[in-house]
């Protein structure tokens, strides 16, 4: 079986991760060839987390990168060989497989590799003796200790480089202090490639690091088309909902199958926060119709299940704010501009005073730390259907449209979608 990762976008929020983790789940049931698996590429909130643990799933699994490593690639025979055994135990092998390296074992523990060159290494020591072999020598006589090895998740260009440069034919592989298996040169001719599927994101810049080595095989979003570029055609559903989650459920459909309750709560909760409850103007009937859906399906009310969620995420008071403003936090890069813009959702403003500053001396920060030009925080309150803006220092925040409430914090009554409402207007600011 093949696995391919599904994965959303960096800064992961609740419709990347749901939809990551329910369309995972549908794969698996229409494709037993393959076997995929939701993964994230950035941390979770303490809200996202509870939310997992209140419905009693597991979140997608963090994995760092895509790139391919050691572990990839690695060999392991079917049989062992013990060190105990005469050097004549290895003819069948060398003769149907002219491996360059084998390893050996001392009962069930691995010892070492044994080379090509340590066997004739001993032979040419022998002869230079003048010693008769009357005796196949035993394995360990002939294996030669050695320290080198790699590490399991070592890139699979950096071992390529060392093994180019080594004199060595195998590296033993290890994983966590323990053997797993190993390498040799002939492992590092042509590099794997990785298969992943994208959703709730279509643009490199967003996605996994190591995207530009794998292949991307599907995907799935509600943004704007980027500049992605494949090298075989794939297939693609990009439609203008409310949320990624709304078109994974319409692929339920398409096979004919239904979402258990655990996984119609997941694409319900994606749907609802992407939407603001529906009331975004991103929301479309399709969305609304699917929502409705859901709740049957995972037995809820939809604004008892909303008010539910969206309170478990408190307020922004007491969160750490990098964590709340990279939480779910988008980069675009217009007419040489770079502008990041993150979003939460409270249940309030009202405690705004506590914490503004706070915030406004973090988002400079994490304006500084990704290299950009601008950064801003767009607060929704998802009970009254307002947001307020809150933005670094840039030579445009005096042609921002919004009230302006104080330095850099600007009123934004009835603006609930970052997408469809902030971006084009900052978009808008840029290319003035």
């Amino acid at each position: 079986m093949s696995r391919i990762y599904i994965t959303g976008h960096k800064n992961p929020d609740m419709d990347s991760l749901c939809s990551a983790y329910a369309y995972a789940s549908l794969k698996n049931q229409i494709d037993s060839k393959n076997e995929y698996v939701a993964v994230r590429i950035g941390s979770l909130t303490k809200s996202i987390q509870k939310f997992f643990e209140a419905i009693g799933a597991e979140a997608p699994q963090y994995k760092n990168h895509i790139y391919p490593t050691v572990k990839d690639v690695i060999l392991e025979p079917s049989e062992r060989i013990d060190a105990n055994m005469p050097l004549t135990s290895l003819s069948k092998f060398y003769n149907e497989e002219n491996p360059s390296s084998y390893p050996i074992y001392d009962g069930n523990e691995f010892i070492g590799l044994l080379t090509i060159d340590d066997i004739a290494l001993w032979f040419m020591h022998s002869l230079e003796k003048h010693e008769k072999i009357n005796a196949a020598p035993l394995i360990k006589d002939v294996l030669k200790m050695r320290d080198e090895r790699f590490e399991a998740t070592e890139l699979f260009e950096d071992a390529k480089t060392v093994m180019t440069k080594s004199k060595l034919r195998g590296y033993p592989v290890y994983e966590e202090n323990k053997y797993i298996g190993y390498v040799t040169r002939r492992c590092f001719l042509d590099a794997p490639k990785h298969n992943v599927i994208l959703v709730d994101h279509n643009e490199a810049s967003q996605s996994i690091k190591g995207l530009e080595t794998a292949n991307i095989v599907e995907i799935l979003d509600h943004h704007r088309l980027g500049a992605l570029k494949t090298i075989l055609p794939i297939y693609m559903d990009i439609e203008p909902l409310g949320s990624t989650c709304t078109i994974v459920y319409q692929h339920y459909l398409k096979y004919n199958l239904k979402p258990n309750e655990v996984e119609a709560k997941m694409l319900l909760a994606g749907l609802i926060s992407d939407t603001v409850i529906l009331k975004s103007p991103t929301t479309t009937k399709t969305d609304v119709d699917t929502a409705n859906e859901l709740t049957k399906i995972a037995n809820v009310n939809l604004n008892e299940f909303a008010e539910k969620m969206f309170s478990s995420m408190g307020g922004l008071t007491a969160e750490v704010a990098n964590e709340k403003i990279e939480a779910d936090f988008k980069i675009y890069a217009e007419n040489g501009i770079s502008v990041g813009i993150g979003q939460c959702e409270v249940i309030t403003l009202r405690d705004l005073d506590s914490y503004k500053d706070a915030y406004l001396k973090t988002l400079d920060e994490v304006r500084l730390k990704n290299s950009l030009n601008w950064a801003m925080l767009m607060i929704t309150d998802v009970i009254k259907e307002t947001s307020v803006l809150l933005t670094t220092d840039f030579k445009l925040n005096k042609n921002i449209q919004y009230k302006k409430i104080e330095k850099n914090i600007y009123d934004m009554p009835g603006v609930l979608s970052r997408k469809k409402q902030l971006l084009p207007d900052v978009l808008s600011l840029i290319n003035q």
